[in-house]
């Protein structure tokens, strides 16, 4: 694993991750660059920071931020890595807004978006063929993910159910347990 990294280092790391995935797949593209890239985490600690990261409300990868930048600056590093994810992306999402209001009514652009759409399907499906591996060894893991899928894709349950069950049962499971005494 690579060094600690400095302030610097984490608001353009994150600003990589926030410009990289401009249009989706952020948890692809944060898992890219923090662990494979720049070996700040283990694909291990990036999961457990992204399973932190979706239990607290509000956008997963604005919550993953503060948790690196949290994991090794405290608050100094949240802030920044938080303003590494928001400062440049909201800029140009205000500029992109303007545009898309000017321009909404040409054909084209809705057939550039449908790309852009498919392309972030891509790479959520690609993140989650990478994290696979840690969990193939796993089967409450996998049979939790599998119910999780039908019971949101094809049983149509709604979401808030879902979590509010599957969840609980998760921490439940793998909640850390002191080793049995001889």
């Amino acid at each position: 694993m690579a060094p600690r990294p400095s302030l610097d280092q984490l608001f353009w790391g994150m600003l990589q991750v926030a410009l990289s995935a401009f249009g989706g797949g952020l948890s692809a593209w944060s898992q890219r660059i923090v662990v494979e890239q720049r070996s700040w985490m283990t694909n291990e600690q990036f999961l457990t920071g992204l399973t932190v990261a979706r239990l607290f409300p509000g956008p997963n990868q604005i919550n993953m931020a503060v948790y690196i930048g949290a994991e090794f600056h405290g608050l100094a590093g949240a802030l920044v890595a938080l303003a590494g994810m928001l400062l440049v992306p909201f800029t140009l999402l205000m500029a992109v807004g303007l545009a898309y209001f000017q321009l909404h009514g040409i054909p084209a652009v809705d057939r550039v978006l449908a790309g852009v759409v498919a392309a972030a399907a891509g790479m959520a499906l690609s993140m989650g063929f990478k994290i696979l591996d840690q969990y193939t060894k796993d089967w409450f893991a996998l049979v939790l993910a599998a119910a999780v899928f039908v019971a949101l894709t094809w049983l149509h349950l709604r979401l808030i159910p879902v979590v509010l069950i599957s969840a609980p049962l998760a921490m439940v499971w793998y909640w850390p347990r002191r080793p049995a005494q001889p």
